[in-house]
This record gives C-alpha cells, structure tokens and sequence, in this order.
C-alpha cells in the first residue's frame, strides 16, 4: 500500500484470506486451552460420586454438584462446536462467517469456564469448611472473574486508546 492510501495498516502484510486464517488458528489455540481446563474440572466433578462422603452432601450441595457436570458439560459443547461446524462448512467460502461466530462462542465458552471455577470452589469450601465458605468464596470468585475476565479487557482497550490518541504506539 502507499503512503497515501487512507486504509489504516495493521502492521502485517497479510491478504483478507490469511487474516482469516490466522484468526481461526488462534481461536482454535484459544479453544485448546479452554478445552484442557474443562476436562480437568469435569474429570474432578466426575469422580466426586465414587467418594464414600458424596452421599453425605445435603440437598444444596447435590443440586450444585450437578449443575457443576451440567455446566461442564454444556461449556465442553461450546467449546467443540467451532471445529464441528468448521467440518460442515469446509470449502464454502465461510471463513469469514465462521471466525465470527467462532469468536461469540468463544466467549460464551470462557463465561462457562468461569462459572465452572466458581461452582467447583464454592462446592468444596462448601463440602470442606461448612455453607458460608462455599458461598463467600463463590461470591469473591465471581467478583475476581468480572475484575480480571471483564473488566481488565476493557482498561487495557481504554489504556491502548488513550496511548494512541497521545501519539504513543501501544507496545506488543
């Protein structure tokens, strides 16, 4: 491109195709991390049956239990369902559309990743240390996840923004 042309540069020298491409890898990197830390906690709820004190928990504790396995098992469907429309919809030009839609339900999927953090440690302080400690670690895991998943996305888009406007170039 010439110095002239009003099209902002992103940096790389990279058709609309291989920016696709290299977006859809990333995600799908992305995926592959999320998917390690969802069978880790699935395994661990999984096993939680076999144990001779799982028929000890009371009433509130099954019933978090088991949207736990519902919540891990809804999130691991978010998660294989880019590849498994990526295998439909190969060669029909969709690239685009499937990065997109790849990218919501990425972020649908890191919603159940953390809802599944929170429900497993509010299960075992519960279980472990008695219904108050599962429910203050629960409500401060929650507010941890806003902080950190939320809202840090948006203080460093703000801090690149601002550092931008100022003439400074954001640092990779």
């Amino acid at each position: 491109m010439a110095e002239s042309d009003p099209v902002a540069r992103t940096g790389r020298n990279e058709s609309t195709e291989e920016r696709m491409d290299r977006n859809w890898m990333e995600l799908i990197q992305e995926l592959r991390v999320l998917q390690t830390g969802v069978q880790i906690l699935g395994g661990f709820l999984l096993t939680l049956p076999f144990q001779e004190r799982f028929e000890e928990l009371d009433e509130w504790q099954v019933t978090l239990y088991l949207c736990n396995v519902l919540v891990a098992a809804l999130t691991t469907i978010l998660i294989v369902m880019p590849v498994s429309v990526h295998r439909r919809l190969f060669r029909r030009g969709l690239k685009a559309t499937l990065v997109s839609n790849a990218d919501l339900v990425t972020k649908l999927a890191l919603g159940g990743v953390a809802l599944l953090i929170v429900g497993s440690a509010a299960l075992v302080f519960d279980v472990t240390v008695g219904r108050t400690a599962g429910l203050v670690t629960g409500g401060t895991i929650i507010l941890i996840v806003l902080v950190i998943v939320v809202g840090m996305p948006f203080w460093i888009l703000r801090r690149a923004v601002h550092n931008n406007n100022n003439g400074n170039s954001p640092q990779e």
